[in-house]
Order: structure tokens, then sequence, then C-alpha cells
């Protein structure tokens, strides 16, 4: 049996036509390179999370996700993909479409998909850096140009596209119409996160997450008593010997294994 994948997390930089040239810090692009994303390869100990940066120029895909029943019973993978985001920066005028402006049927929904009018029948919430939202499985959504967030997720990739802006890529209407739930999004999955303090992020049935300011208490020490993912947001951290900085990721056999600093703020994920 070999021994626990525990420590930072190898990185991997996704180029994308969507992604920018020029990053918040701590990251920078390579010269010439449009980056969309950041991610943290998954080790066993966690390997049902995912955590990633995303950046964007322009507007993502319209897009859908299953829950894990839903997989099943469509026949792609066992497990769906639900997920959060916590926005880090944004231009200005920068938005999220999330959930519609009312009620929407599936035959309308997927009319709406093939002539474009999805993309008005969304909800474009302003964002800036410290919203946080929330987004459960069969939520239609869309990444707006000009974000910069954290996504943390199921660690599937599993996505039905509705509507792509006339992009020259498949759009997957049947099996989005199955999973894709048409209404509004429900206005508690979303908050303004004050710039520091500990806060729970994220209590779902995958995973739950926390924004940490400074030490941990013992009851979050207790809550994350098992395998769980840290980013430093704020500060260092060290595990193991070595020390983390922001833009990095780890996998911890718990909170307590975790050297914090006092002036520090971090994030923690476990699955649920």
């Amino acid at each position: 049996m070999s021994a626990p994948a525990f420590g930072t997390l190898a990185v991997r930089t996704v180029e994308k036509p969507w992604g920018r040239d020029q990053l918040p810090a701590p990251f920078v692009a390579p010269y010439g390179k449009r980056i969309g994303e950041i991610w943290f390869e998954p080790v066993e100990e966690v390997f049902s999370l995912l955590v990633k940066y995303i950046f964007t120029s322009e507007k993502l895909s319209v897009q859908v996700h299953p829950d894990d029943a839903q997989a099943k019973a469509l026949g792609e993978y066992d497990t769906g993909k639900e997920e959060c985001w916590l926005v880090i920066d944004a231009e200005p005028g920068a938005t999220l479409g999330i959930g519609f402006h009312g009620a929407l049927g599936a035959e309308a929904m997927r009319a709406a998909a093939l002539d474009g009018s999805i993309e008005d029948q969304l909800v474009w919430h302003p964002v800036q850096a410290g919203d946080f939202f929330y987004i459960p499985a069969g939520t239609v959504h869309a990444i707006g140009a000009g974000v910069s967030l954290i996504e943390i997720q199921q660690n599937s990739d599993i996505t039905y596209r509705l509507y792509d802006y006339g992009r020259p890529r498949p759009l997957h209407l049947d099996k989005g119409m199955a999973v894709a739930k048409g209404e509004p999004y429900a206005a508690g999955l979303h908050r303004h996160l004050a710039p520091t303090g500990t806060v729970e992020l994220a209590r779902g049935p995958y995973f739950t997450a926390h924004r940490v300011e400074g030490l941990p208490d013992a009851a979050l020490l207790a809550e994350y008593h098992g395998p769980m993912l840290v980013l430093p947001r704020r500060g260092e951290v060290e595990l193991a010997g070595d020390v983390l900085r922001p833009g990095e990721c780890a996998a911890a056999p718990s909170a307590s294994a975790i050297t914090f600093t006092p002036d520090g703020q971090s994030i923690l994920v476990r699955a649920a």
C-alpha cells in the first residue's frame, strides 16, 4: 500500500481562448498565453474534490451539470457536479449568469437555447471580490467576462452546454433538458463576504468549506478532523515542513496537522 499523498498539490495551468494574459496576484500568465484555469491535481485521499482558479476575458457557455443520480441514469459517470464560487477579482460591470427571471419549461428552454434568447432569460448578477455563490446541480449558469474566482467542486468534468454564443462546439440539449431546473436562483445561495473573518462558505451534500481567519478554533479543528484541502489566501501555512503561500493548495490529513499563522487567511475544504 502506497503512503498517503498528503502535501502540496501539483498545479495544472490550462490555456483557454476565453482566458486572460494578465492575472490577479500572485499568478502570472506565461508570455503569449491566455490562461483560463489553474487546477490543483486531485490525490487519492481527497479525490472527490477539485479546486481551481478561473479567469475569464469572455463569457463562458450557458451550461448545466447533473447530480450523481442523474449522471448515472444518463449513462455518464458515477459522479455529477455540484460547485461553488468565490469571486476574488472582478472588472467593472462583470457578471455571473445564474438561474432564470421566472419559471421556464423544458421546451421553452430548449427553444431559447436554440435561438440564443436563453442568454437574456438568465439573471446576470453584478459581482465584486468577496461575492460567494453556491451552485447546486441542475442550476443553469454562465460565468461572464472579467471575472476571477475560486471554484470548489466535485471532481467531475461533466458539463452539458446549452448555448455557446455561436462558437463551433457541440451542444448537449437532450441531456441538458433532462437535468436543468427552469427556475430562479435562490437568494439564500449567494451573499457578499466581509474581507476578514471566519465564515462557513458551503455545507452541501458533497463538500463543506470554510474561510478561516487566523487560527481555527476547536470547533473547526473538530470539523476538519480528516482528509481535507487547504488554500492559503493571505499569509502562509505550514504542512509537514512545507510552507504554502497564496496561489497554492495542499491535501492535509486534518486541520490539526496544519500550522496556521494569526495574521493569515485560508480556505478549508472537506468531502461531506
